[in-house]
């Protein structure tokens, strides 16, 4: 199952909530031709009227709500293109009024000088208001609806992807990203365990929304879901049906070094009572819309101490993590024109390794050669030669790959980090998925979550993108 059947269905979900409402405003406020899928410009008069009805609630907030409804069908109605020029007109046609900003901010700065605090006080509540703009009243209204919140939270995924090369719907994004997270503060979530009795449809949805290891069909997420797993899932009070991020936990003796056996589903069950340790090998974001909205390193404490009440063996709490950008890193490196990648000796393994092999390997005498196709990963005495290597570079990259803000470039690490994990091991072969030996040359990471270390791993790396690691991963490093 795809993200895009998981979104198609919300969207049958939502007209059908929003069909008997849709009724009667069409009743309380009038029927009202519907525009061309595309929204031309001949039909954008009678839409912007129809969104200033909804700001002016004419007839009460049932009226106003009922309008909302209205409006929100008319958008689930349209094109792509139609869909663009709807948050086009929302957003450059209900901005701020910068000319009466100006008067208030004015108005302010003189208010600042007095020394009458009520004076103050009220040109600070004009200046507040003329810089709200109305296009974010109008959102607001959709969060009184069924189905409304989430409706929102689609609506930002979309901005998200169009509001790159437009200013106005990225103002528009801005305003919505406010919203949302006002309505997602983190003391509305709620943590729930999933298991194989969940309903049918949460169960088919965290296997679409499922980011690092995809769910290849009922058996491999019954196997996720087995006593020797866990699967915890955030939800919020206003979309009790839609996970917003989850994490799919094993229970298992010492550190895991790799997925493959993790997610073997013919492989034994474990007795969960006799582990030690709780691997988080996967993490997903399930609404795209909320994207910068941070509830992971919430959810990861929050799993933690569940587990460690529910099983006081635990000791160790890690994660089984992908390295997404490390063979783009190493690709950029080989596009540089990089020297001294490898070291005299490593060369030498490498050569060795090669020579006398015929088809495909012939004549791939360096590293960049020998990674452009994934068959190395098959042939025993290549992977062996390069395995000291790539772990080294591994290291180097998360240790050393830096973004403009001095915080690491790998989006996986930087995540861990800022949470206070310790970069603790770097796992060869752990992922020979298509997908893993793309993103990482069949590597993985266990960041490990050492609870009294947590705060000072955190601040160390907030304050100077500082790593904390295990001193084999820096001996690699070096």
């Amino acid at each position: 199952m795809t993200d895009t059947r998981a979104g198609s269905k919300f969207v049958a979900r939502l007209k059908e909530a929003w069909r008997d409402l849709s009724t009667s405003a069409r009743a309380a406020v009038g029927a009202a031709k519907p525009p061309h899928p595309d929204l031309p410009d001949a039909d954008l008069p009678a839409l912007r009227a129809r969104m200033r009805d909804c700001l002016e609630g004419k007839g009460g907030e049932a009226s106003a709500r009922q309008r909302a409804v209205e409006l929100g069908s008319l958008y689930l109605g349209l094109s792509t293109v139609g869909r663009k020029r709807f948050l086009g007109a929302l957003a450059r046609d209900f901005d701020i009024d910068r000319a009466a900003a100006a008067r208030a901010a004015e108005a302010a700065l003189g208010a600042w000088k007095s020394d009458d605090a009520k004076k103050r006080v009220a040109a600070e509540a004009a200046l507040k208001s003329a810089l709200d703009a109305p296009r974010a009243k109008l959102l607001q209204q959709f969060t009184a609806l069924p189905e409304g919140v989430k409706f929102l939270v689609d609506r930002r995924a979309e901005l998200l992807e169009w509001s790159r090369e437009d200013a106005a719907l990225a103002a528009l994004e801005a305003d919505l990203k406010d919203l949302l997270v006002a309505w997602f503060d983190l003391g509305f979530l709620e943590l729930r365990r999933i298991t194989w009795e969940s309903p049918a449809a949460l169960l088919e949805k965290l296997a679409a929304y499922e980011a690092v290891h995809a769910v290849r069909d009922w058996a491999d997420l019954k196997n996720r879901l087995d006593s020797d797993r866990r699967y915890f899932a955030f939800f919020h009070p206003r979309m009790k049906l839609e996970p917003l991020i989850f994490v799919e936990v094993a229970l298992v003796s010492g550190l895991a070094g790799d997925v493959q056996s993790l997610l073997d589903d013919k492989a034994p069950v474990g007795d969960p009572g006799a582990a030690d340790t709780a691997i988080f090998y996967s993490i997903s974001n399930a609404q795209k819309g909320l994207a910068g909205i941070s509830f992971g390193g919430f959810l990861i404490k929050r799993v933690v101490a569940t587990l460690q009440s529910e099983f006081p063996n635990l000791k160790t709490f890690a994660t089984l993590s992908p390295v997404p950008g490390f063979r783009a890193w190493l690709d950029r490196r080989f596009a540089e024109g990089a020297r001294g990648l490898l070291t005299r000796e490593e060369r030498a393994t490498l050569a060795a390794a090669i020579k006398g092999e015929a088809g495909w390997l012939a004549g791939k005498g360096d590293l960049k050669r020998c990674l452009a196709d994934d068959a190395w990963a098959a042939n025993p005495a290549l992977a062996a030669a390069l395995e000291a290597p790539l772990t080294r570079l591994c290291a180097s990259y998360l240790m050393g790959a830096k973004r403009a803000d001095g915080r690491a470039a790998d989006p996986v690490a930087h995540f861990h980090l800022s949470n206070g994990a310790r970069l603790e091991r770097i796992n060869w072969r752990a992922d020979m998925s298509g997908k893993g030996l793309r993103q990482s040359a069949g590597m993985m990471v266990n960041y490990l979550y050492r609870l009294a270390d947590i705060e000072a791993n955190h601040e160390a790396y907030a304050a100077d993108g500082a790593v904390t690691a295990a001193s084999a991963v820096r001996a690699l490093a070096k």
